[in-house]
């Protein structure tokens, strides 16, 4: 397995679990009772928070491995 392919699954995992947490927080939001614009704002802001930890956790890896 090259590390384009590993880069690329990699990537993937994150973009999935990402999109999974906006998902979970969008219908925990709309379960609460918040209007739909409040609702995608706050699935949006887990999806973005989601990737920002990702991308920090691999400066820090790239960081300590090289």
């Amino acid at each position: 397995m090259t590390r384009l392919a590993i880069v690329l699954l990699a990537f993937a995992l994150v973009v999935l679990s990402a999109i999974l947490a906006a998902v979970g927080a969008g219908t925990l939001a709309r379960l609460d009772g918040a209007t739909y614009p409040a609702a995608l704002m706050r699935a949006a802001t887990a999806f973005a928070a989601a990737l920002t930890l990702a991308a920090v956790i691999a400066g820090a890896l790239a960081q300590i491995l090289t």
